[in-house]
């Protein structure tokens, strides 16, 4: 954290606080050794994220005698598992319907009730591994603010009657209970939603890895995997299996630059609250919170009672570029923090200290998917849009059983062996991403003039898959 700070609250560009706040505390942040050498096992993981780890972890739970190596490119949580909200949700990209249309109503309501389950099954292995990752399920409570929003909330109270997921309107006294948000006409509640520390969830699953029996190189970059074998700077890895798990970083693999765009989503955090804020702000039981905009945004209480709040907003970069510099958008975290405060006018001076972001995967038809062959042994799972934290429990599960031939009902879910088709090259892609971030601004713009629900949100949900 640093005392240096612009007038509007936000950290400086030579502050502490511009990397990701669940890092504080954590350094040094690599502690593994790098793959040095040679290597042959059972099951190569590239990625030591959340999906890597899962995978591992159930890999080794389902046979213990299994030679398992997960190869990190940075260090455990660097990606996506190490940055994001902090919500573990029983959300899908697609929207049921959606899903329904392309693989029938009862294969939809499976997976929606798995994606329930692994909510639940998160909180289990942290309490029964001892992780601390702070996990509280307390639902997610989604503010609607003017009329667009409460139709657009209703629809979804509507829908989730019809699927089941749990989804129960609140009227406006209702939602001040559990936030109290200005200008609020209504929200949705959720009870399938948990608040997480993501960064301590990724380590202490890893520790798991590692004490049953699992290892985990760090700083070793693949430069190229095919079946029976991963080439990683600094030697190589034979492999009976091999499991990709790069989300957003596979676009940097050969073969692989137009399977995802990464997409990046950026975060700001508040200095720790004392009690009294939090007596006008709400999220007494730890909901985590958004808003039924058509830009995404979220938000929770953490750990040591700060207000984390995130969203898209940030450009896709062309070529899908990965870099550093593409985590700190200045615009957009000045977005971030006005957002807040005009939602959450209890939050008074409160001081923002920490400013970050990062890249996630999303395929072209915002569909996830775990595949596996079990001619090649080669198997990947991705494309979370964002909502990964639990999806990538339950893909964790389903590549376990995928290569150890256990199969259950999880290997017929609708979106193990989705393949989606490949983004558009360049410079269509580029252009069609950001024009798509652009309209969901506008549409929220538009409504908040029209009180209507706005003509670009109809485009909008044909292209989310909504």
């Amino acid at each position: 954290m640093t005392d240096e700070a612009r007038a509007d609250g936000a950290p400086t560009d030579g502050g502490n606080g511009l990397h990701p706040l669940w890092w504080d505390g954590a350094a040094p942040l690599s502690t593994r050794p790098e793959l040095s050498g040679d290597e042959t096992v059972d099951v190569c993981i590239v990625g030591a994220g959340y999906t890597g780890l899962w995978t591992a972890y159930h890999l080794l739970l389902a046979d213990p005698g299994l030679a398992v190596l997960v190869v990190e490119a940075e260090h455990v949580g660097f990606g996506a598992s190490g940055r994001n909200g902090g919500w573990v949700s029983a959300l899908y990209p697609v929207g049921p319907q959606t899903l329904a249309r392309r693989h029938g109503e009862a294969a939809t309501r499976d997976l929606l009730a798995a994606l329930r389950e692994s909510v639940d099954e998160v909180g289990a292995a942290t309490s029964a591994e001892g992780i601390d990752a702070g996990f509280v399920k307390g639902g997610t409570v989604v503010v609607a603010r003017g009329p667009a929003q409460v139709t657009r909330a209703r629809a979804e109270v509507a829908h989730s009657a019809h699927w089941g997921t749990g989804t129960a309107w609140l009227d406006a006294a209702e939602a001040a209970t559990r936030l109290a948000a200005h200008g609020v006409d209504g929200a949705t509640f959720n009870p399938h939603c948990a608040r997480v520390h993501p960064f301590r969830l990724a380590h202490g699953l890893a520790a798991a890895v590692e004490r049953h029996g699992g290892r985990i190189v760090e700083r070793s970059r693949v430069t190229a995997l095919r079946p029976g074998r991963v080439d990683v700077a600094g030697g190589s890895v034979r492999a009976s299996h091999v499991i990709r798990a790069t989300e957003a970083w596979s676009a940097r693999l050969p073969g692989l630059r137009r399977s995802v765009a990464p997409v990046y989503s950026l975060v700001v955090a508040t200095e720790q609250l004392p009690r009294d804020v939090w007596d006008r702000v709400g999220l007494e039981r730890r909901e985590t919170f958004s808003e039924h905009r058509h830009l995404v945004v979220y938000g929770q209480r953490s750990t040591d009672d700060r207000l984390v709040f995130g969203g898209r907003g940030a450009p896709y970069h062309f070529g899908s570029a990965i870099a550093p510099g593409f985590d700190h958008d200045r615009t957009v975290f000045d977005g971030l923090r006005r957002s807040l405060r005009a939602l959450l006018p209890g939050l008074g001076g409160a001081r923002f200290t920490h400013a970050w972001g990062g890249p996630l995967g999303i395929p072209r038809d915002w569909h996830p998917g775990v595949r596996y062959d079990p001619m090649t042994r080669m198997g990947s799972a991705g494309g979370y849009v964002g909502d990964g934290v639990a999806l990538s429990h339950l893909a964790g599960r389903t590549l376990a059983e995928q290569v150890t031939g256990r199969h259950t009902a999880l290997s017929s879910l609708p979106w193990v062996q989705h393949v989606a088709r490949p983004w558009e090259p360049e410079p269509l892609r580029w252009l069609g991403v950001n024009a798509g971030l652009r309209a969901a601004g506008l549409a929220d713009r538009e409504e908040a003039l029209t009180g209507r629900p706005a003509r670009l949100g109809r485009a909008l949900g044909a292209l989310t898959g909504h």
